[in-house]
């Protein structure tokens, strides 16, 4: 995006966004393809292009739509789904199946169904329950389906605890235990219908320090050593996950992408060399890495209230049901008047949304020119997580996303109507008649 003070309008990959926002409304999402592309680029060059038999797959649940499918198979990344409906949506926009990943701590029968009909590439197993419907499934369709073991390596990351998914106390995973392990990896390798192929583990979002993933890789190696030694099971594959943390503010400092993906593979090979194993192939899930980045979201200001000595409201026409992660998390973002990009911030003002619910604070004393009703507030960095979080609280329409590329706009997600919001709604038969 472009910000230069002879500049009175905000661009975004060429594209005037006063001009978006007029031609699509608000509150509106917009994603740029060529940083994606770029953030694609760049995991090639620094993992999947410098070390042998490596792969990497984008974390979907941080942002998908059938577009972004395409973009990620044009980058010549794999695909990581988390439920049947994100698996569905890359079967519809014909995403190999050779290269998606099916997580999640409860998949159903139906999900798994789906996964194991359309041979996706590997089923990350979270429980000893999940691995038993699928050699039911398996059995059934006459499959023999390739698994990872999710792994909960018990480290403590240091981001929030509602996005720390490595400690001992996670829902995620299989502790890591031997008896509860060797139990899961016998039942795998007795099975005529699945394939073990390897580990995962995820250690959580946000997270600025490579220490925990070093930590957590000797942890893992320990036990595929043990059971190297002990049945003989060599291990092909470790996902080591992703959640590289990005900044939102401008104070904050983003670690480069070589900072994680260097030392994890230096651990890798510094562990296969002292416990004499082959080295597996190795494969990270970047979501938010990928997409945070790619997103700005336009709104227009209305009511601006003037609290003496303690605060001015500036309330916009979208909020938590747009991006939900003030509210959840206390995430921070930052934002700027996009049709004052020249003018001298003079002013601090507290950005909330429409919802009926005092939580719903968007940024907090942000510096601001003399704003006025209408002005168009743009939010950064707000690619990931927040059109994949959206909701309809509030019955409050959920809010186009159009893709932005060499100052050309396009539409990958129609702006919802209010029919939209009522669509699987029935009324009782008792009710029909009433007037």
């Amino acid at each position: 995006m472009k910000t230069d003070n002879k500049q009175k309008y905000l661009y975004i990959e060429g594209c005037n966004s006063i001009s978006l926002a007029k031609k699509y409304g608000t509150p509106l999402y917009i994603l740029s393809q060529r940083k994606i592309e770029e953030r694609c680029i760049k995991i090639k060059d620094v993992f999947s292009n410098k070390f042998e038999n490596t792969s990497a797959f984008y974390a979907s649940k941080a942002f998908l739509t059938m577009a972004m499918c395409k973009i990620i198979e044009k980058q010549g990344l794999g695909l990581d789904v988390v439920s049947g409906g994100e698996l569905y949506t890359a079967l519809k926009a014909e995403f190999p199946t050779s290269n998606i990943l099916f997580h999640g701590n409860n998949k159903s029968y139906e999900e798994l169904s789906l996964a194991i009909e359309n041979n996706i590439s590997r089923i990350i197993v979270d429980n000893i329950y999940e691995l038993k419907l699928i050699e039911e499934i398996s059995s059934e369709l006459h499959k023999k389906t390739n698994i990872l073991f999710r792994l909960t390596p018990g480290v403590t990351s240091i981001t929030h605890k509602h996005i720390d998914t490595g400690r001992k106390d996670s829902k995620f995973g299989i502790p890591l235990e031997i008896d509860t392990i060797l139990e899961a990896v016998k039942v795998a390798l007795d099975s005529n219908n699945i394939n073990l192929k390897g580990f995962h583990f995820h250690l959580g979002s946000q997270l600025f320090d490579n220490i925990t993933y070093l930590k957590a890789i000797d942890i893992v190696f320990e036990l595929i050593k043990f059971l190297k030694d002990d049945i003989n099971f060599t291990t092909e594959e470790l996902n080591t996950g992703g959640g590289y943390g990005v900044s939102y503010q401008k104070k904050e400092i983003e670690k480069p992408l070589e900072y994680f993906i260097e030392s994890i593979m230096e651990r890798v090979y510094k562990n296969c060399n002292e416990y004499k194993l082959i080295i597996p192939k190795v494969s990270i899930e970047p979501g938010r890495w990928i997409v945070a980045h790619a997103g700005t979201t336009l709104y227009t200001i209305g009511n601006i209230k003037e609290i003496s000595g303690i605060r001015t409201y500036a309330a916009i026409d979208g909020g938590m049901t747009d991006n939900p992660r003030p509210s959840l998390y206390g995430a921070k973002y930052f934002g700027e008047i996009a049709n004052k990009i020249d003018q001298e911030k003079k002013y601090k003002v507290t950005i909330s949304g429409k919802c009926c619910e005092s939580g719903d604070i968007l940024i907090e004393d942000l510096d601001v020119p003399k704003i006025t009703p209408g002005d168009i507030l743009a939010v950064y960095s707000t690619g990931a997580y927040n059109f994949s979080m959206a909701s309809n609280y509030n019955k409050n329409i959920r809010p186009a996303v159009v893709l932005v590329k060499d100052g050309e706009s396009e539409i990958i997600v129609e702006r919802q109507s209010y029919e939209d919001l009522l669509r699987g709604e029935r009324l009782p038969k008792e009710f029909k008649n009433l007037k």
